[in-house]
This record gives C-alpha cells, sequence and structure tokens, in this order.
C-alpha cells in the first residue's frame, strides 16, 4: 500500500517555517524597536511547533519507533 504525497504537502510546512525563521533572524539584524519584537514572535514560532510536535508524539500510544520494530 503506498500514499503519495505532493510535493507541497511533504515540504510546505518546512519551507513555511524556514521562511518565518528567516524572517525573523533579518529584521533582528536589520532593525530595532518594533522590529526586535518581531523576530521575537517570528522566532518562537518554530520552537512552538517543535514543542507541539514533541507533546503530540509523547501522548500517542499508538506511535511507534523504528527501533520498535522486530527485524
Amino acid at each position: 500500500m503506498s500514499h503519495s504525497q505532493s510535493f507541497r504537502q511533504i515540504y510546505g510546512p518546512v519551507i513555511v517555517i524556514a521562511l518565518i525563521t528567516l524572517y525573523g533572524l533579518l529584521s533582528a539584524l536589520l532593525g530595532d524597536g518594533l522590529w526586535d519584537a518581531l523576530s521575537w514572535v517570528a522566532l518562537s514560532i518554530p520552537l512552538f511547533v517543535i514543542a507541539l510536535k514533541y507533546m503530540k508524539g509523547k501522548r500517542s500510544p499508538t506511535r511507534r519507533s523504528f527501533l520498535d520494530k522486530k527485524s
């Protein structure tokens, strides 16, 4: 059973997070005041996404690691 996904479905979220991170880094370097606040927000979004994915994985009892598979 093969489940194919499009390029956008696989890499879309990764590209969006990369662009948000790039915006946060550039706004921190190029501006002051409001730009600093925007950079903090933009750079915290990837950390928030990582935390959500981590917590979702910890709560899922059916999730199995590749180490759990019997060869």
